[in-house]
């Protein structure tokens, strides 16, 4: 069986709409549930998932208080997507981008490649990297 890294998202309370938001930007569905499918009595998203048609898997939650360390938006996960179809990472960076900052601009680096970066609207980082056929 084949292993995956996941990249897994904290929220303050914003979970849901988060991945509704990564959703619409990369595509697929999200799958949700919630502390009170649970059983718990505190509002929030437990566990949320996204598998995107082109391969991407993101996991989230909300955090509460009582988990351990503090919410801190953006510093404690970045993500990076990668590879040569331009036009889809170009339109995911620029959905991404819809109401947040680019850190740096998606431009041709010195190592050949286009490469950006920018802070979504949850203040989520994001790498993207669109490969380059060497020449």
């Amino acid at each position: 069986m084949a292993q995956l890294l996941n990249p897994y998202l904290t929220f303050p309370g914003t979970c849901a709409q988060a991945m509704e938001f990564y959703a619409q930007a990369l595509g697929g569905e999200v799958q949700v549930m919630t502390f009170r499918d649970s059983g718990m009595d505190v509002d929030g998203v437990m566990h949320a998932s996204l598998e995107t048609p082109a391969g991407f898997h993101l996991f989230a939650s909300d955090t509460m208080g009582e988990m351990g360390m503090p919410y801190v938006p953006g510093n404690n996960l970045q993500v990076s997507i990668s590879g040569d179809d331009e036009d889809a990472l170009r339109g995911y960076w620029d959905a991404l981008g819809d109401a947040g900052a680019v850190m740096m601009p998606l431009e041709r680096q010195m190592w050949g490649d286009d490469y950006g970066m920018l802070a979504d609207r949850f203040g989520v980082l994001w790498h993207v990297n669109i490969t380059r056929a060497a020449s």
